[in-house]
């Protein structure tokens, strides 16, 4: 009840921040690297964080086995464990660097981790970032590290993000024009429960598209994955970002929009969130030409300014 409360806390108080941006600062925040807005006293801050197995490059920091090999130990508790540890040493981070203004990369309190993607093709070159082949055990693990790393108290330590939402482990080559054609059996049986289990089970705040299109459909842009699953079925409450330039695949790779203005308009629409890439500004261009309204930016930008208390 008290963390619920406390999400309700930090809607209210986002919704009073956003409100009182202008288009041009709401368009601003959408890239991972947010610029200060001085006038509301918001700090620049930048999303990009990583700890698949410890705080990665921002100095020393306990580094554990890589995610494939902590999946051979069959034990969730220890991977708890270990996510805990991280995630003490994340928070502290975070706060020795903001003492002395530093904000760059790798120092806030938005961790791209863990991976919960399904190893079924050794053509792909991540897959130790992942916990193996069963959709099952990856559920149970992704579960325990977004726990260890978010926290059960009454603020989150910090935010955790499963990715690559979703079915992303196809060709190294190929990925960023790849197109996964999956059955419905095979999507809900195989690549998405791990994904299910961490919005429902874990309350992860953050979920990150795939590079690879889905049926078709590139994933930063997919109703079905976005908006239908992840939010009409899942009730997803946190928010979305991209893979880095995966936005900018959906017209330059993927070939499904004409140029970036239409991938935006279409990608925000769907529910993306948050871009890790360089094309937010093509928002205005977007709004100009109708194929977004201020009110879905907004409701983009409210999204990711309430999860952690910074």
């Amino acid at each position: 009840m008290t963390q619920q409360l406390t999400h309700e806390e930090a809607r209210r108080q986002a919704k009073v921040i956003v409100d009182q941006m202008t288009i041009d600062e709401k368009i601003g925040q959408i890239k991972y690297e947010a610029p200060a807005i001085e006038r509301l006293n918001i700090p620049e801050y930048n999303y990009w964080n990583e700890a698949l197995h410890g705080v990665a490059r921002a100095g020393v920091a306990t580094v554990f086995p890589q995610a494939i090999g902590l999946a051979a130990t069959f034990d969730d508790q220890l991977i708890n464990d270990i996510a805990d540890v991280i995630g003490t040493e994340g928070r502290a981070k975070y706060n020795e660097f903001t003492k002395h203004e530093d904000r760059d990369i790798y120092k806030g309190l938005t961790f791209w981790s863990p991976n919960v993607n399904i190893f079924r093709d050794p053509r792909w070159g991540r897959g130790h970032e992942t916990y193996g082949e069963d959709p099952f055990l990856t559920s149970k693990f992704g579960v325990a590290f977004i726990k260890g790393l978010q926290g059960q108290a009454k603020y989150l330590k910090l935010a955790a993000t499963a990715k690559h939402f979703a079915v992303h482990s196809g060709p190294e080559g190929l990925r960023h024009g790849f197109d996964a054609v999956v059955s419905d059996k095979d999507l809900y049986e195989t690549y998405l429960p791990a994904f299910k289990a961490a919005v429902e089970e874990a309350d992860v705040e953050n979920i990150m598209t795939a590079y690879n299109a889905v049926d078709g459909v590139p994933a930063s842009v997919s109703e079905m994955l976005l908006r239908d699953i992840l939010h009409d079925k899942w009730s997803f409450e946190g928010h979305v970002v991209s893979d880095y330039m995966a936005p900018e695949d959906v017209h330059e790779n993927h070939k499904y929009t004409q140029d970036a203005a239409e991938t935006m308009g279409l990608a925000i629409k769907a529910g993306l969130n948050l871009v890790a890439g360089h094309i937010e500004q093509s928002l205005h261009e977007a709004l100009d030409r109708g194929l977004v309204t201020e009110e879905e930016i907004t409701n983009a930008v409210f999204h990711f300014m309430q999860p952690v208390s910074v």
